[in-house]
């Protein structure tokens, strides 16, 4: 049934109305915010190889990419190609480079664009939906899915479908494509059940795709083109040349195109679809009790309302309450009326514009041989748990502004002290003064879990020297 169809999963936002849940080093699309898998994982899911598509395309942030392979992996569910865009272009450009990359493997190739952050609770009905939009595609058009409105939604476009598609199963033309509304015309909106949400997923025949592309954005095609001609192997991925993708302009699909072609078409679908966009859908989306409050974590609320209330490592409390987003991290605490959750982005600015670690990273921080938290930190010392996945090793590195100390809380750790190869198993611990070449290693099968005590006057991640790495990174450690 959708043996012609590459899904290309679009994993490229930053989530920045989620902080603090949702930060650019974890982005909502890596979270398990709506059930016990994350949304990427379940994106992956819903076209898996079981229903007959092809290998997924995977559009992604160069910074994600070590994160994105090991969530596959860990869900058992294969990869086509993954190709990395050095800097964010909108969708247009990575719809372009997916379509060049579907007709390499195939010139009859569909495509069908998803975005990794999005929820679809009824999967059998958006398999459906997928089979319609695929007649179209395969008709010559440009289909897009259009979600049947549950609520006066201002943070969507809308779309206005036409007349029937003659051959098709409850496909439309596209009438007219309709704005982020204001409150009241969205109000108006839902009342005269003409229209439909824009769920920004698409289905194109791939070169359909691209002949429309080269007669409404023909520089920006080029521009693809010659990026994509340039693509770099690393590892499991593939690079688009950072000096040539820089030359592509930035700009939706929906500007760039859809709203262009005289081939735009929409199917209807009711799939239990939301892009998870505020705290509000969250909310939306959640279990709520008796009294509309949705909690997760350890919460307890008195003659409270219609809250959203997320407690992560803490205790949350409150009473007498309403219509309030209260979300608790183990660094930040966020508090919002519920209906101002879109100005979340702005509280993000600030902390960057402040310079504050807190607006990218949280305390946990992924990397791919595993990850640490960090546990305490002052001007003298800071201290971190490390986690190191079976099998894998960190780079041998030297500090110049800090000392290391470790101590093995679970498993056995190879560490390399300049010219001495050490074994050490739980509760012994070794030192690494400033300077010396070391490097860390799991050989085993198991998790290897130990502290680590960072002593001297900067403990930035910045102050690492790499001489040799697995995953073919720069000295800097921030870069992933």
């Amino acid at each position: 049934m959708f043996r012609d169809i590459y899904p290309v999963v679009m994993c490229g936002g930053s989530g920045t109305r989620l902080w603090p849940l949702s930060r650019s080093g974890m982005p909502k699309q890596f979270l398990p915010l709506a059930g016990d898998k994350s949304l990427f994982v379940q994106a992956l899911e819903r076209v898996g190889h079981r229903y007959g598509f092809k290998a997924p395309i995977v559009i992604a942030n160069n910074e994600h990419r070590f994160l994105l392979a090991k969530q596959a992996d860990d869900a058992g569910l294969a990869l086509g190609r993954i190709i990395l865009e050095p800097m964010g272009r909108n969708t247009a450009p990575a719809v372009i480079v997916a379509a060049l990359e579907a007709v390499a493997q195939s010139p009859d190739a569909n495509i069908l664009v998803l975005s990794a952050d999005h929820l679809i609770t009824d999967v059998p009905a958006f398999h459906d939906a997928v089979e319609r939009a695929a007649a179209a595609a395969r008709g010559g058009y440009l289909t897009c899915f259009g979600i049947h409105p549950t609520s006066a939604e201002t943070g969507y476009g809308y779309i206005k479908p036409g007349e029937a598609l003659s051959g098709t199963a409850d496909a439309h033309r596209i009438a007219s494509f309709k704005e982020k509304p204001d409150a009241a015309t969205a109000q108006a909106y839902l009342a005269s059940k003409e229209y439909l949400w824009n769920s920004g997923m698409f289905m194109f025949g791939a070169q359909t795709l691209l002949d429309e592309a080269e007669q409404h954005v023909p520089e920006m095609v080029a521009a693809c083109r010659d990026a994509f001609g340039a693509l770099e192997s690393d590892l499991q991925f593939h690079r688009l040349p950072e000096d040539r993708f820089a030359k592509v302009p930035a700009n939706s699909i929906d500007y760039a195109i859809m709203e262009k072609t005289d081939k735009a078409a929409v199917v209807p679908c009711t799939i239990g679809w939301s892009d998870l966009g505020s705290f509000s859908a969250l909310h939306d989306t959640g279990e709520a009790d008796a009294r509309g409050n949705v909690t997760k974590g350890d919460v307890t609320l008195l003659n409270s309302s219609d809250c959203l209330v997320y407690a992560d490592r803490r205790l949350v409390t409150a009473t007498d309450i309403s219509n309030l987003v209260i979300v608790a991290t183990d660094d930040a605490v966020m508090v919002t009326p519920k209906d101002k959750d879109q100005n979340v982005k702005q509280i993000v600015e600030a902390l960057k514009a402040n310079g504050r670690d807190e607006a990218k990273l949280h305390t946990t921080v992924y990397r791919p041989w595993g990850f640490y938290t960090s546990l305490a930190i002052n001007s003298h010392f800071q201290v971190k748990e490390l986690c190191v996945y079976p099998g894998k090793r960190l780079s041998l590195q030297s500090h110049n502004r800090r000392a290391e100390h470790w101590v093995v809380i679970e498993g056995q750790a190879t560490v390399t002290r300049d010219d001495d190869i050490i074994t050490l198993n739980a509760n012994e611990s070794v030192y690494l003064p400033v300077g010396t070449r070391h490097r860390l290693e799991n050989k085993n099968t198991g998790m290897l879990r130990l502290v680590e005590v960072q002593t001297g006057d900067y403990f930035g991640e910045d102050d690492i020297i790499r001489y040799e790495d697995d995953y073919r990174r720069s000295s800097l450690a921030n870069q992933t």
